[in-house]
């Protein structure tokens, strides 16, 4: 069946006793489920450190993609000298 969305299964999470026991008294504390504490609270993480998760994107991106002029070279279908001439693409952080 082409293009049917495949469903993704619910993966176990693993973690220690010792966490497994914060996060089951902090979920029944504040009236949630386990399943709904770690959801929020991987969001709240995420957000907080959202600067160093882009860092890693562009550290990656850099490493398999090379330049970012490649790609953008890649995609565009344009030469490098053309994409200068037409003012450059900048670097990754930009």
């Amino acid at each position: 069946m082409a293009g049917a969305a495949n469903p993704r299964r619910q993966a176990p999470l693993k973690i220690d006793p010792e966490t497994d026991e914060l996060i089951s008294q902090a979920a029944h504390f504040l009236g949630m489920t386990k399943k709904d504490f770690v959801t929020e609270a991987a969001k709240a993480c995420l957000e907080q450190r959202r600067e160093e998760v882009r860092l890693g994107m562009i550290e990656s991106m850099r490493v398999l993609d090379g330049p970012l002029h490649r790609s953008v070279a890649m995609l565009t279908s344009l030469s490098p000298e053309r994409i200068e001439e037409l003012g450059g693409v900048g670097d990754w952080e930009d």
